[in-house]
């Protein structure tokens, strides 16, 4: 495997700083087809403006969907030890051996829209530090994990879809989205795999112990990731920037995905341009974290599941999308009298 472009988060943050952005030309030709096409202006609604937003990632007035990917990261997270979700680590190694059997929601839902998946397991009997009391990674653990996620992209992908596993994982994304845009654990914090009332309480403290741990490193949207983060979170960001890198757009999942992809804004303005929101989770604090990055999402099915599946369903909505912008005839090709 060929090794990632960065060695430091000092290194990842200048290439972040360098990404390619949309082709405006095929913009504005794509803009220019959809204007053209045997339907009343706008008839298509949010689906003409998705057509657009590939055909400018894609570079082609005719953007197409023939190979999507998912790509599944999963990681355990000291702070389980908080008392911080309902089920044990164990879970994670248990759904990664599902995941590879094919007995997943998401196996159905990646094989029903016609994507490849590949489940990639980080470091599983090594969790993360309990990050109320360390950083949950070190500076070279973090940088490992964001290059996994770099290199399991295809680069002959045409679209990416990014997802998880990890038991206690909402509680790092809840860590971040706080970390990032203000706010107490309190504010950020939901019942993911179904914690009471309680255990909701010691999602709050821990996000909140967290903070008040690293708070002289706060400030760097990097180094939140590896004091508040986890190896699954980092690799996500890592297989989203080198999609951006790819010119490979983006449909982002839940509210893990989100937090995970939310770094990379908060690190550098507009890295995110490339991803669109596959839906709203039933995970309260998502459309927050959506509504912060100025994310609308395709869907609102109160899904909460994760592994991904919200952004794997939404791959029907992309590809519909582009079979009716880059198949249907104009007004001239067809022969009907236009407005």
């Amino acid at each position: 495997m060929t090794a990632a472009p960065f060695a430091s988060l000092s290194e990842f943050a200048a290439l972040l700083g360098a990404m390619p952005a949309a082709d405006a030309g095929a913009v504005q030709a794509a803009g220019a087809r959809n204007g053209q096409l045997t339907k009343p202006p706008g008839a298509l609604g949010r689906l003409e403006d998705v057509a657009i937003w590939v055909a400018g990632w894609q570079g082609t007035e005719k953007p197409h969907c023939d190979r999507p990917q998912v790509i599944v990261f999963a990681g355990n997270h000291g702070v389980v030890a908080q008392g911080v979700s309902a089920f044990p680590p164990e879970v994670t190694v248990q759904m990664v051996g599902n995941f590879r059997a094919g007995g997943a929601a998401i196996n159905q839902l990646a094989k029903a829209f016609g994507a490849t998946m590949s489940v990639h397991a980080l470091e599983l009997d090594r969790p993360t530090a309990d990050f109320t009391q360390a950083p949950a990674m070190s500076e070279a653990e973090v940088v490992a994990a964001l290059a996994t996620g770099w290199n399991a992209v295809d680069a002959g992908a045409d679209l990416l879809v990014v997802g998880e596993m990890g038991i206690g994982n909402t509680t790092p994304a809840a860590a971040l989205a706080a970390a990032l845009f203000g706010g107490t654990g309190a504010d950020w914090v939901g019942r993911g795999t179904g914690v009471d009332d309680a255990g909701l309480a010691r999602k709050a403290r821990a996000v909140d112990a967290g903070f008040a741990l690293h708070a002289d490193r706060l400030g760097d949207a990097l180094q939140v990731l590896r004091c508040l983060g986890g190896r699954e979170l980092a690799a996500m960001a890592g297989a989203i920037a080198r999609a951006r890198a790819l010119r490979v757009p983006v449909i982002l999942d839940g509210f893990i995905c989100t937090a995970s992809a939310a770094v990379l804004e908060k690190a550098v303005a507009g890295s995110l341009d490339h991803c669109i929101a596959g839906h709203v989770s039933a995970e309260g604090a998502h459309g927050k974290l959506l509504a912060a990055l100025g994310k609308a999402p395709l869907l609102n099915l109160g899904l909460r599941l994760g592994e991904g599946s919200g952004a794997a369903l939404a791959i029907g909505i992309v590809k519909g999308a582009l079979a009716c912008h880059s198949g249907m005839a104009t007004f001239a090709e067809a022969g009907v009298s236009g407005a």
